[in-house]
């Protein structure tokens, strides 16, 4: 999968450290961030298609991605 949604990224330039939280409690920085994101969508996609296991990507969390595999592989 191509990576040329990154130029588009609502993200480039802020530092990386909002987008790895220490808890869930300090999530809400990086999904503002990613809500006013034209490329959330292929962002999510690449985070899941990538296994991404850290960091928020596409607004989502870790566990929020975990439980989108789980929905994806039932309704597969």
């Amino acid at each position: 999968m191509s990576a040329t949604w990154r130029k588009y990224a609502a993200c480039r330039g802020i530092d990386p450290e909002v987008f790895y939280p220490v808890s869930d409690d300090e999530v809400e920085d990086a999904k503002a961030v990613c809500d006013a994101c034209a490329v959330r969508e292929a962002c999510l996609e690449y985070a899941l298609a990538n296994r991404e296991r850290e960091g928020i990507w596409g607004g989502t969390t870790e566990r929020e991605r975990r439980r989108i595999h789980r929905q994806r592989r039932k309704s597969a």
